[in-house]
């Protein structure tokens, strides 16, 4: 991230780990656990949605301690961990809504997801996108982008749904960045626009440690 939020830049310089128990930045669910939180549901090392969900969680104390802050992320890697393993998208939501009402804190979470699949019966309007808030704190951020991309769900519209998820007032490059995130554990690169791809800022890296982190690790030397 060129410009990470404050509360990340805080959690990081505090003396002390921020977690569940004690954490740091108490009153933060800013969107930037989510936004950072897609490799854990691509790591084979996590051998299920569960083991998914509490490194996200981890992942997200270091910065934010609002509970939605560690949830929105906890759900958003569940998400992508179900994609990848071949679900649909409205089932991987489901199934994230599921495991993460399992947490205390869950409500703002999973209320926020609930809104977003349900707007998703319908036509897409930027009506409706911003009904589900401006993407500044961290469920809000997911509501949309899952709003966005349940209503433009299919390989060939990833261009659409990507400027879909940019066209507001809110803090659209967090809402655009997790959409892609879904789409592209959803379709895989094969799905992203080639001028646009090409145009990625350090696309080799990027590709590179994709691969290495849905690859299961090598066994260990006996």
């Amino acid at each position: 991230m060129r410009a990470p939020g404050n509360a990340c830049l805080s959690g990081l310089r505090a003396a002390e780990r921020g977690t569940v128990t004690a954490p740091v930045n108490a009153g933060s669910k800013g969107c930037g656990t989510v936004m950072r939180s897609a490799p854990f549901g691509l790591s084979a090392r996590l051998p299920t949605p569960e083991a998914v969900a509490e490194a996200a969680i981890t992942g997200a104390c270091l910065t934010h301690g609002h509970p939605t802050a560690r949830l929105a992320a906890a759900a958003f890697a569940v998400i992508v961990r179900h994609l990848v393993d071949g679900r649909g998208l409205a089932e991987s939501v489901s199934a994230a809504i599921e495991l993460v009402a399992g947490h205390p804190g869950h409500e703002e979470t999973t209320a926020a997801l609930s809104r977003a699949v349900a707007a998703a019966d319908g036509p897409a309007t930027p009506e409706r996108l911003h009904q589900l808030g401006e993407g500044w704190v961290a469920e809000e951020a997911l509501a949309m982008s899952v709003y966005a991309a349940l209503t433009h769900p299919g390989p060939d519209q990833l261009r659409t749904a990507l400027l879909f998820a940019v066209n507001h007032d809110g803090d659209s490059d967090s809402t655009g960045a997790i959409t892609g995130n879904l789409l592209g554990a959803l379709h895989g690169e094969a799905a992203v626009p080639a001028d646009w791809a090409a145009q990625v800022e350090g696309r080799d890296t990027v590709l590179d440690l994709a691969g290495r982190l849905v690859e299961p690790s090598p066994p260990s030397p006996r």
